[in-house]
């Protein structure tokens, strides 16, 4: 790592630390305020930032980006009333800091309360998507946190005129604008100088593909909360019902395949195909699903043979794996083996299954008869999320306001000696 990112990761952070200092006792109403005058600022410069996207859709083009990548990076007014509504919706949530998580009264005569506080400041490195230039900045507000972004290279103008916006609702409401920074360089280097500044970034949080999660995972000295991959099971019991049974399993793969809460594996209960054949895999093939399996499942004509590294693999695409199990143990173990403890979905009418399911698998969410695309904080009436992490500690799958705060004890006592 260079000096001169050594140097502006010191500036940068040193500016954070102050601004999260005042932003662990802002009111509710200041923050909110700032994200409502961000979001009048959105809309107001919306050709600004339209003129700005033409320029990164140039360089995305230049960088020969996939077209699945060059669709998230486009704008359009559309998509920026979706950042508007976004970040009004945030702004309207209950504040996460200051909540009064326990309490309780100790034999002693001490009063104990456990209250929610910052984490202090947040690192997001994420890839073309622009819209979490304001998703990241406002979620990190609303939860009393400074945050350091560092959006990728080919976002780079879209995203510095949404975060010009985000820092004039933050000094329309007289908060820091240090609050909110972004990276003012497209230079590589400083992400490895995010992941390196312990004194500076209490976490890191990694927006995007395997390639730059791994990258985070393996070089970050600071705290992380992220999934490197999607690799979400549904698995089709005995005891499905079975229009139940289609409805899901179409959406879970084919409502948008690009997204990590899309289904890449369909394991398919013995009994259940006795029973009703080769109807699952039929509805995917008819919507444009390649279906890759193996054994019993290629008599059906159409299916394709599986590579043994089609189990465990992300695919994103209009692709899925499936296989025929026998039972609820032989999924589990399947996913266990194969999973990446993001999302499972089971479809069954039986309780005692489902109960089985829900205990013996450990992902971060886990589902019965219903889509893993709901694998999402908006959907989880969280107003939306900065990501979903499958680590075990701290957060875990969608990471929201209330995700983003840690929590410190209040003691109170009455001259109360030990």
């Amino acid at each position: 790592m260079d000096g001169h990112s050594t140097d502006l990761m010191t500036q940068i952070g040193t500016k954070a630390r102050a601004a999260a200092a005042q932003l662990a006792y802002a009111s509710a109403e200041r923050k909110a305020a700032a994200l409502l005058s961000a979001g009048h600022a959105v809309w107001a410069r919306r050709d600004e930032i339209l003129d700005a996207n033409i320029m990164d859709l140039a360089y995305g083009t230049e960088k020969g980006l996939s077209p699945a990548m060059m669709d998230r990076l486009m704008l359009n007014e559309t998509r920026l009333r979706g950042i508007v509504d976004a970040l009004r919706a945030v702004a309207e949530q209950r504040d996460p800091v200051g909540r009064i998580l326990a309490e309780w009264d100790r034999p002693n005569g001490l009063h104990i309360q456990r209250v929610a506080t910052p984490l202090g400041v947040i690192g997001v490195i994420y890839e073309s998507r622009p819209n979490v230039t304001a998703d990241a900045g406002a979620l990190c507000l609303k939860s009393g946190n400074a945050v350091i972004l560092r959006g990728g290279s080919e976002s780079f103008e879209s995203s510095s005129v949404i975060h010009d916006c985000m820092v004039q609702g933050l000094r329309e409401a007289n908060l820091p604008e240090a609050a909110i920074q972004l990276i003012p360089t497209r230079d590589r280097q400083m992400v490895s100088a995010m992941l390196t500044a312990t004194t500076y970034i209490d976490v890191i949080v990694p927006r995007g593909g395997k390639g730059l999660v791994g990258l985070v995972q393996a070089e970050a000295r600071v705290p992380v909360f992220a999934h490197l991959e999607g690799i979400c099971h549904v698995y089709a019991d005995r005891d499905a019902d079975l229009e139940k049974a289609r409805r899901v399993v179409l959406n879970a793969k084919t409502r948008r395949t690009g997204i990590c809460g899309a289904a890449e594996c369909l394991l398919i209960d013995w009994q259940f195909y006795t029973k009703h054949g080769a109807v699952l895999i039929e509805d995917l093939m008819r919507a444009g699903v390649e279906v890759r399996c193996e054994g019993e499942l290629l008599k059906i004509p159409g299916t394709v043979q599986a590579a043994p590294d089609d189990f465990g693999r992300e695919f994103m695409d209009m692709i899925i794996a499936a296989r025929l199990v026998d039972g609820v143990d032989a999924a589990i173990a399947h996913i266990k083996t194969y999973g990446s403890n993001h999302t499972e979905a089971i479809l069954t009418e039986n309780d005692a299954t489902a109960a089985r399911f829900f205990e013996r698998l450990d992902s971060a969410i886990l589902m019965r008869n219903a889509s893993t695309q709901f694998a999402d904080g908006g959907e989880f009436g969280m107003g939306g999320e900065i990501g979903i992490a499958t680590g075990k500690l701290h957060a875990r799958g969608p990471v929201g306001a209330e995700q983003l705060c840690s929590f410190k004890y209040l003691v109170t006592g009455d001259g109360t000696i030990r």
